[in-house]
């Protein structure tokens, strides 16, 4: 396993729900940046990766929901490559609040 990567993130109104809850499908888009962070200080950017012959999809998704993150919390979104194979990639997420865990994720990109 690689050491965490790191992206913070500060939650916009519009991301939240009528109870003021960050809305669980955004915590995807989350976990979403946080990688296209990662790729930007790995090869300058998304587009350059993919320009050097490389992409990915994702095949399987997950969230477990610890804590609700709400509207201008700042989020440190943790993420981990756990496996990287010859042809997918497994990567686990973690949101903290002041280092209270709030939401854990994993993702297998293709």
């Amino acid at each position: 396993m690689t050491p965490p990567f790191v992206h913070q993130l500060r939650v916009r109104y519009h991301e939240c729900d009528a109870q003021g809850i960050v809305f669980n499908a955004h915590h995807f888009a989350f976990f979403d940046i946080t990688l296209t962070e990662l790729w930007r200080e790995a090869f300058g950017s998304y587009d350059a990766m993919v320009q050097s012959g490389t992409d990915v999809i994702v095949a399987d998704a997950q969230a477990s929901f610890h804590a609700s993150p709400r509207f201008d919390d700042v989020l440190d979104v943790e993420m981990t490559i756990e496996k990287l194979g010859n042809t997918s990639m497994v990567t686990r997420f973690e949101e903290k609040r002041d280092g209270e865990l709030l939401v854990t994720g994993r993702m297998v990109h293709v």
